[in-house]
């Protein structure tokens, strides 16, 4: 999954102003204790870190 597709879920989900501000400062413990921002700036892959919000809050079946 490219990085734009990504955040093009992310703002389809959570909406173009909180898509940014949940993924800051929302702590996930699927990707070990992190926000989505730590996530991807240490290198997980966006697919992982999609995968980890999709388990953590009810993401539409059709961003999956």
């Amino acid at each position: 999954m490219r990085l734009t597709d990504f955040w093009n879920r992310m703002r389809r989900h959570f909406g173009e102003a909180y898509a940014e501000s949940w993924a800051k400062d929302y702590v996930i413990a699927g990707l070990g204790g992190r926000t989505v921002e730590q996530a991807l700036s240490e290198g997980v892959a966006a697919k992982q870190v999609w995968q980890a919000v999709c388990q953590e809050v009810d993401v539409d079946p059709k961003l999956r």
